[in-house]
Order: C-alpha cells, then structure tokens, then sequence
C-alpha cells in the first residue's frame, strides 16, 4: 500500500472533497467560527478568490484528499502586503499524521517566492478545554515557529459558550528597509510552485 502524501495545488474541482473536511470542524468543533457549513458552490468560490492572490494547496494521499492549507490577506491596507493569515484543517482521522507540516512548509516555500515576511495564524482558544474545543492547534502552530502575540477574550459564541481568540505569529522573511514588491499567486511560474511542493 502506497501512503506518501503528496502535496499539489489546490483546484476548484476539489472543493466538495475539502468541504467534507471543513464541515466537520463547523458542525462538531469550534476550531471554525462559522455556524452554517457553506455549499459547495460558495466553497469552490473561495478557492478561486484565494487563488488570484494566495496559494491553495492540499495533502494528498492514495488519491484522497486528507487535508489542506491557505492563506488569505491579512488586511487590505497596502503597508500590510508582506503579511498574511493561515490557515489549515485536516481531516479528523489523519490528525497528528505529519500532513499538517508537510501543508505548511510548502506554504511558506510558495510565500517566500511571493515575498511575504509574516505569518499570522488566527486560532480559537480556551482556558477549559471541551468536547468542542482543546487548544491542539496552538500547540501545532507553537510546534512550527509561531508565536503567541494576542489574546482576545470570550470574542467567539459557538455552542452556547465564549471563546477567546489568539493571534500567533511567524516570520519567513527579512525586514529590509526597501522590502521586493509582493507577487501575486497567479503571476508565479506554475512549474516554479511545482517544483517547490
């Protein structure tokens, strides 16, 4: 049986596959604070916004799709271009198989090929772990580099109960006083970003 997972670049056509995965983390968990898991139309929407600016890219193994990572502007300032958010969701059974890291290193080598310095991760947090919520993905980012630099307390209502909200942080790049001028996912070298992941 062949397990390697491979991580590719993320298409439109995958959105139902990596909507299964989303739906879980709305419906069970409030590691997403959305409470409505949204239709595969709006899902495959999301893919294409992001993939005009930002890389979208899923961990492949045995042909299916088991988890997958992006990022997303940080804000819209343009003093904010060398920054952006994360994000990653695996599949409830592949938890802790090293495909998270594997998500995540190919992101930061397509990053660094857009010029992006910093990373933010916006993560659900609380003090009381629960069936809904334990504090695994901080622990996760911790694991990678990140760094706490926020805490916004009870700022999320998800099952009946608040949560706080933490900001952690890593830095891919350098902080020049003439930073290069961010590129665009789509503008990049398709075979470039494939040999990278």
């Amino acid at each position: 049986m062949n397990t390697t997972v491979m991580i590719r670049l993320a298409t439109p056509k995958d959105a139902a596959e990596m909507l299964k995965i989303y739906a879980h983390y709305v419906v069970n968990t409030a590691i997403s604070f959305e409470y409505e898991v949204p239709s595969e139309e709006e899902f495959r929407e999301r893919i294409e916004s992001t993939l005009k600016r930002y890389p979208y890219i899923v961990a492949e193994q045995e042909g299916h799709i088991i988890g997958y990572a992006y990022v997303s502007i940080f804000h819209e300032r343009k003093a904010y271009d060398w920054a952006v958010e994360t994000s990653i969701y695996v599949d409830k059974d592949y938890k802790r198989s090293g495909c998270g890291k594997l998500l995540y290193q190919a992101l930061e080598k397509i990053l660094k090929k857009q010029h992006i310095s910093n990373l933010y991760a916006c993560i659900a947090y609380t003090e009381q772990e629960d069936e809904h919520l334990t504090n695994d993905s901080m622990h996760f980012h911790e694991h990678l580099g990140y760094e706490l630099v926020g805490t916004f307390k009870q700022c999320g209502y998800k099952f009946n109960k608040w949560y706080d909200m933490i900001w952690m942080e890593k830095m891919i790049g350098e902080h020049s006083e003439m930073p290069e001028t961010f590129i665009p996912f789509s503008v990049l070298n398709y075979a470039e970003i494939s040999e990278l992941i």
